[in-house]
């Protein structure tokens, strides 16, 4: 599959319709392959699972979300050049649904043009269900991780990448990685869930007033979250010396997740000694990914991403 590219001015012709389908089980195409997270039903799983679908929006470009995912599963993308290094990519969706094309498998093949191998997680949304509620998420994560690392090998590098929300997922796993959210099940879960580093992408990071994102706070924590709550789902507040590297790249004229949100988190970061550094572009408004980014300062990301990790030793 190769990346289409259409002129700015294109993108501007939005329909307003939006269609429904199926889920495809190679929704990125014959040759990738997909792996399912859990060999049975997902842990926690609700008496009737989530009907799950994809929507289609219209437009010049592909772009397709999945909601009430009920399958979490890693679409893999393989590099002709392998570094070896892998990468595990959260998309955005607000936790309402998980977007797949442009912060999901645009942003893989970009990566694996590179040479890393990049897997591309539909994780389970907290608000269809599942008994680990804001947990649900963080499991699939984990249980993500530890499938790569089983596939890479022990001595295989291995990152994360989220954006928007599914930055707040890759935080979540890059700093709850020990956490245990979910019963073992196999020698896959005897692995290590810490990844080796971190590039959180206009993430999400707090669930306090007045930075957060309301409709992931909603979707995450429920309508009438408490202070605890709240307190404890902010990475800002989960810092610790022992987090993998993160990189943080984020716009200033970000209107939907306000920027404060990664300088917060980058203040936690250093106070804990974490090896952190951040970007912060004047214009690419929120979740730019690589489609939107064209022509903006914002364009320049996947490039500093892969000259930080191989400045990092992480790739090649």
């Amino acid at each position: 599959m190769k990346l289409r590219l259409y002129p700015l001015i294109a993108l501007c012709l939005m329909a307003t319709m939006a269609t429904a389908a199926p889920m495809d089980d190679h929704p990125a195409g014959p040759d990738h392959r997909v792996i399912a997270l859990w060999p049975g039903p997902p842990p926690g799983a609700p008496a009737t699972l989530p009907s799950e679908n994809v929507v289609e929006r219209p437009g010049p470009l592909r772009d397709r979300y999945v909601e009430h995912v009920a399958r979490p599963r890693l679409v893999v993308f393989e590099p002709a050049h392998p570094t070896g290094a892998s990468l595990l990519m959260a998309p955005g969706g607000g936790y309402r649904w998980v977007v797949m094309d442009k912060e999901g498998y645009e942003a893989a093949e970009r990566f694996a043009a590179a040479g890393l191998t990049v897997y591309v997680l539909s994780y389970r949304l907290p608000g269809d269900g599942w008994a680990a509620g804001p947990a649900t998420p963080l499991q699939d994560a984990q249980r993500a991780l530890r499938l790569i690392r089983q596939r890479a090998g022990p001595d295989a590098r291995v990152g994360v990448i989220g954006f928007s929300a599914g930055g707040h997922v890759a935080g979540t796993l890059a700093l709850k990685f020990d956490a245990a959210v979910y019963a073992p099940l196999d020698s896959a879960d005897g692995l290590s869930a810490r990844p080796d580093f971190a590039i959180l992408m206009y993430p999400v990071a707090t669930m306090l007033s007045c930075y957060v994102h309301e409709g992931s706070r909603r979707e995450l924590l429920g309508p009438a979250p408490t202070q605890a709550a709240e307190r404890d789902w902010s990475l800002q507040h989960m810092a610790r010396p022992d987090a993998p590297p993160v990189l943080i790249m984020h716009a200033l004229d970000d209107a939907s997740v306000p920027v404060e949100n990664s300088l917060q988190l980058l203040s936690a970061l250093r106070a804990a000694h974490v090896p952190a550094e951040a970007h912060l572009f004047e214009e690419g408004g929120h979740g730019f990914g690589i489609r939107y980014a064209v022509g903006k300062p914002a364009a320049l990301w996947p490039d500093i991403a892969l000259a930080w990790l191989r400045r990092k030793g992480f790739a090649r």
